[in-house]
């Protein structure tokens, strides 16, 4: 990620911060049309669980500066969810129904730079979950 994809990522989520209740819906309500096989690894309330994922993407976007400071907690993440069953093919769906979600979120805004910084920054931290998750980190 390069300081401008940063910058691009960090203003495009102040849009989406205050949608992030509806954002959540649209996230998991792609993420089950594009592949209802992964509906059953997620046993929780959805509200609750779009909770978290808004909070976490929040805290790892604010933390893409210090990339250095928030990579033990993505690590973690990635170790967590192998453990409920999250394969590393799962995160090409999530990563579509994310970018997916940013497009209906931001609109206009949402232009190919700002598509491709967020492309790039997720591929950036799913790939250290992945790494964490078969014990390569």
């Amino acid at each position: 990620m390069t300081p401008d994809q940063i910058k691009l990522v960090q203003s495009s989520w102040t849009q989406v911060a205050p949608i992030a209740e509806t954002a959540a819906n649209l996230f998991y309500t792609r993420l089950f049309e594009l592949d209802p096989s992964v509906r059953p690894l997620f046993t929780g309330d959805i509200r609750t669980q779009g909770k978290k994922l808004m909070e976490i993407i929040g805290i790892s976007v604010s933390s893409l500066n210090r990339l250095d400071e928030i990579l033990p907690l993505v690590r973690d993440l990635g170790r967590r969810h192998a453990s409920y069953g999250v394969e590393a093919w799962h995160y090409d769906v999530v990563g579509e129904a994310l970018l997916w979600t940013l497009a209906q979120g931001l609109g206009n805004t949402f232009t190919d730079e700002v598509r491709a910084s967020w492309a790039a920054t997720y591929q950036a931290l799913a790939g250290v979950m992945i790494d964490a998750a078969q014990g390569s980190a």
